[in-house]
């Protein structure tokens, strides 16, 4: 368990969040995001694909960008490298979520050091449905 899976930052996020930018989220069943995303639906949130191509994605209207998006999100889920990760954190902070994840494998330690400083929540190299699992 390292400092950037801090329990109280995933319950924060699986808990009391609803509305879930999926950054990277396109209409492919077979990339991860597709079926996290679908997952985060199961499980009562409300998902916003984020790509460049804005497609419609599980039913959800797409955004090209998270500064496009029209209402609250509370985290934004990135599906990117870690070295094209960061600004999406700090895009994240700008529209005022109230928390950042970074997927399994994604690692950026200055963005996290730059959103935990902002106050936002924020965990990295995890997934929603490990982090579900887990609590069984």
């Amino acid at each position: 368990m390292t400092s950037w899976q801090d329990p109280d930052a995933v319950s924060l996020m699986l808990d009391d969040c609803e509305t879930w930018a999926v950054v990277g989220l396109s209409g492919d069943p077979s990339r991860t995001a597709y079926s996290i995303a679908a997952l985060l639906q199961q499980r009562g949130k409300r998902i916003v694909p984020v790509h460049p191509s804005a497609p419609t994605v599980l039913g959800e209207q797409g955004y090209a960008t998270l500064a496009d998006v029209p209402f609250p999100v509370d985290v934004v889920d990135v599906f990117r490298r870690s070295e094209q990760a960061g600004p999406f954190a700090d895009q994240a902070v700008e529209v005022g979520a109230r928390g950042v994840w970074f997927q399994l494998g994604v690692v950026d330690e200055d963005a996290f050091a730059r959103t935990t400083a902002a106050g936002v929540a924020m965990v990295m190299d995890t997934c929603p449905a490990i982090e579900w699992r887990r609590r069984g």
